[in-house]
């Protein structure tokens, strides 16, 4: 078996994983330092509800890995199987074990479609769909358009997930065609939420609301979507009462957009960096591990209690960065973390609820107004300038606005 060693390992080539490579070549250009990644393709992720609303072209959230690896990353197309951090090193499929003086960890979260009984089989056909899949997004829009009368699903699953206000942008956007379109009085949309609020941050539930009473949405709280028959257009759901008790209940569709279930990647899951529920244990603030102290996490992957996003990847990475190379040096680590987390809520067509909060659910607004407030100005944000500050600036290591406004 091959052995290949380098000053740092990165596993994971996503948002985080690429961004973090790029933040430290900055850093300290002379390190060797090599991105673990699979994958030949690197997705765009959060525009695919804009391509579900037929606002963003899915061939514009895809490019090739080889252009998203940062200059002088070494990439190692293999998926990482293990981590042995006593002899500080991962074992992969296909490139044999690879040595690390230090490690981050930026392996993102499965998306578990076969937690929910009769959904893989029925995805992309009978009118099922997602936003969460590159390919499903079109068909997502193609669903909109056709559907002219009928009972339209759409659900969120138990916490955590990454972008958390995605379900509901689902909704909110097909809603607003209908809407524009006068269909809506034909077209009756649900929404069925695991969680016991609508939204995590309290100050941006009644905003939210005004919009599920505009839309005339049957809003169902704590109720989680368990089995799916596409061909019989049927969905169960196991819902809970106030005293705790659960019961299951069929509601036929038209339409139903699902978000799955989402875990921590089993390789995560069985090694000795995760915590009890298999997520890589790390510092809230420092990003550190816990118990290996030359091993990070950022991204989707780790355990901080904020929401998983890439704008939290990118306040994420710059924190990680700064931490690992003083831990290197065997300083103090200067950087803190503040959970920095923040949702685009797409609430119509030209207009969007920029959810920005940290820790707690503390609102930390990047711009002075009212972040509870929907705006124009948010929607062309999403739309035409985050891409490409995605491409440009957060792959390529440059840090514009990527400061947490509570970071030390």
């Amino acid at each position: 078996m091959s052995t290949s060693k380098f000053d740092i390992v990165i596993v994971g080539g996503g948002a985080a994983g690429c961004a973090i490579a790029a933040s430290l070549k900055k850093r300290a250009p002379a390190l060797n330092i090599a991105i673990i990644e699979p994958s030949d393709q690197h997705f765009y992720q959060p525009a695919w509800t804009l391509v579900g609303a037929g606002e963003f072209e899915a061939q514009k959230t895809v490019r090739a890995m080889a252009d998203c690896i940062p200059a002088g990353i070494t990439w190692l197309q293999a998926s990482a199987t293990k981590f042995e951090p006593e002899q500080k090193q991962v074992i992969t499929d296909k490139l044999g074990t690879i040595q690390y003086a230090q490690l981050v960890v930026a392996a993102g979260l499965t998306l578990n479609w076969a937690g929910i009984k009769g959904l893989p089989e029925t995805l992309g056909k009978h009118g099922v769909t997602s936003n969460y899949r590159f390919d499903l997004a079109p068909y997502t829009w193609q669903l909109v358009q056709q559907l002219q009368s009928g009972k339209a699903l759409f659900t969120q699953p138990p916490m955590p997930i990454k972008c958390a206000g995605a379900p509901q942008k689902a909704l909110y956007l097909s809603c607003a065609e209908w809407l524009g379109k006068g269909r809506l009085g034909n077209i009756k949309a649900s929404f069925y939420s695991a969680t016991p609020t609508l939204f995590g941050v309290k100050e941006y539930i009644e905003p939210l609301m005004q919009y599920i009473r505009r839309y005339q949405v049957d809003l169902h709280l704590n109720s989680t979507l368990v089995e799916v028959d596409g061909p019989g257009k049927t969905a169960w759901f196991n819902i809970k009462d106030a005293e705790g008790n659960v019961s299951r209940v069929s509601e036929t569709f038209d339409l139903l957009h699902v978000v799955p279930p989402q875990i921590a990647p089993d390789f995560i899951k069985q090694s000795p960096l995760a915590n009890a529920d298999g997520w890589v244990e790390v510092d809230q603030h420092s990003l550190q591990h816990m118990r290996y102290p030359e091993i990070f996490g950022v991204g989707d992957c780790t355990n901080t209690p904020n929401a998983k996003t890439a704008a939290a990847a990118r306040k994420q990475v710059v924190i990680a960065a700064e931490n690992l190379l003083a831990a290197r040096a065997g300083q103090a680590l200067p950087s803190r973390y503040d959970g920095y987390g923040s949702c685009p809520l797409t609430v119509e067509k030209g207009k969007i609820i920029l959810a920005e909060f940290g820790y707690g659910g503390k609102i930390v607004p990047t711009f002075p107004w009212d972040s509870t407030k929907p705006r124009r100005t948010a929607w062309l944000l999403k739309k035409y300038v985050l891409p490409p500050l995605y491409w440009h600036l957060m792959l390529k290591g440059r840090e514009w606005l990527a400061r947490c406004g509570a970071c030390g």
